[in-house]
């Protein structure tokens, strides 16, 4: 034929050839009128010989799986046809259901891991969470913000572009805090001082950290002053990330935003939401003397679950320190703390942790769920219900708190919290 070939290839051209041609270049009659162009050996015809044995079998296997072939396919189309219709029945019925059914309400799943080295009396009751544990199934039907507005002339957007032009960080943003529209479209956010990197790694917050970030900016609480300023509001909430890199934590930057601010305008509020500055009294009388209305540090969880869900660098103990401190230096302080919920912490442990509290005088204590940021964060223990954070309240005001705020959604630096405090504040100054 003139063309290369391969062995099967030559073995059909020659039977299938009906045209004389030359096919060997040895002028060897295959046929009478048939020779081939290629040059013939031994190896050939036995290539040849193989072949065609080979396209036999190979049509003897094919005649012998062609009905069982055909059955096959049969009842594999049956199968698949069963199986869509039990999805489609089954897809149909779920569409009937509520989605809040079909998600989770959160009321299974989770649950922690027990207590390790628990003692006897205590094996199975007491539990804490853990990175990577299993979650709360869904999400209850309670946790639901307002979306914010984003058009270009809402107090939202006018927020976030102040905050912008001025290259201030937000706890809001850097948090992902839930609670981020209702508070920007009040005109109003929570500034976080000292940069956007903290130098602890507690296991519920989703603040960046390292061990060595940048320095503080110098003329970040002239900034903050201006931005202040410019919202024109009543309260404001400082707040910072841990900087242990710092000899006194920050403190002197915090007094010196302070001072600033009420330079600006006197009769603002100002609360500062400040870290333990690892336990240095020093730095808490610096900035409890600087001017500011309510001091708040965050005790985060009760007393048993703090190694679990705080730095190491950080305690109960240390934290209760800085609060009776800063009130102790300034008696007419407001002094404020939070505790998350949903870690695994049973309800005598937040009852004793809210004595401990008052016996230091704390005047504000705020009760909020905890949230997962990520999946590299502490998974939730539990969702509470609505009903006990409002028990939590009550006993908290029967204590002798000023002001209890408990709810699923509240956090430590919460607009709702903020107008509250302002009203009582004036009130009780006579302003």
């Amino acid at each position: 034929c003139g063309r290369p070939m391969t062995t099967l290839s030559f073995v059909l051209c020659c039977i299938t050839c009906r045209s004389p041609r030359q096919c060997f270049s040895s002028k060897v009659k295959v046929r009478k009128g048939h020779s081939v162009n290629v040059r013939f050996s031994s190896t050939m015809i036995l290539k040849t010989l193989a072949g065609l044995l080979t396209v036999l079998q190979l049509s003897t296997k094919v005649a012998s799986f062609a009905p069982n072939y055909k059955s096959y396919c049969s009842v594999r189309r049956r199968a698949i046809l069963s199986v869509a219709s039990e999805t489609t029945e089954t897809a149909s019925s779920q569409e009937e259901l509520p989605y809040s059914i079909q998600r989770g309400d959160g009321s299974s799943g989770g649950g922690g891991l027990p207590m390790p080295n628990a003692e006897p009396q205590t094996e199975g009751k007491l539990v804490r969470p853990k990175v990577g544990a299993e979650m709360p199934n869904g999400r209850p039907s309670w946790f639901r913000v307002p979306a914010p507005s984003l058009a270009s002339d809402s107090r939202y957007t006018e927020v976030k572009e102040s905050l912008s032009d001025l290259a201030l960080n937000t706890v809001c943003e850097e948090a992902q805090c839930p609670n981020i529209g209702e508070c920007w479209s009040g005109g109003t956010g929570t500034i976080m001082l000292l940069g956007d990197t903290c130098t602890r790694g507690c296991m519920f917050c989703a603040v960046n950290t390292d061990s060595t970030p940048p320095p503080p900016d110098p003329f970040e609480p002239f900034k903050t002053a201006e931005a202040v300023t410019k919202w024109g509001v009543d309260y404001i909430v400082l707040t910072s990330v841990d900087r242990d890199d710092i000899p006194d934590g920050g403190a002197s930057h915090f007094a010196h935003t302070v001072e600033l601010l009420k330079h600006n305008k006197p009769e603002l509020l100002v609360e500062c939401l400040v870290s333990d500055f690892q336990g240095s009294l020093d730095s808490v009388e610096a900035l409890a003397t600087s001017g500011l209305d309510v001091y708040a540090h965050n005790v985060e969880t009760v007393e048993r679950l703090q190694s679990f869900v705080r730095d190491r660098r950080a305690g109960y103990s240390q934290s209760l320190s800085t609060l009776e401190h800063a009130k102790k230096v300034k008696p007419g302080l407001y002094t404020k703390t939070s505790v998350m919920l949903g870690l695994g912490e049973t309800d005598e442990e937040v009852i004793q942790t809210m004595k401990d509290l008052r016996a230091i005088d704390v005047d504000v204590v705020t009760f909020g769920q905890y949230l997962r940021p990520t999946e590299n964060h502490l998974s939730v223990v539990e969702y509470v219900k609505p009903e006990k954070f409002d028990y939590f309240r009550e006993v908290g005001e029967e204590m002798g708190f000023k002001y209890v705020a408990s709810g699923p959604m509240v956090r430590s630096s919460y607009k709702a919290g903020e107008f509250y405090l302002e009203h009582m504040i004036k009130s009780e100054r006579g302003e």
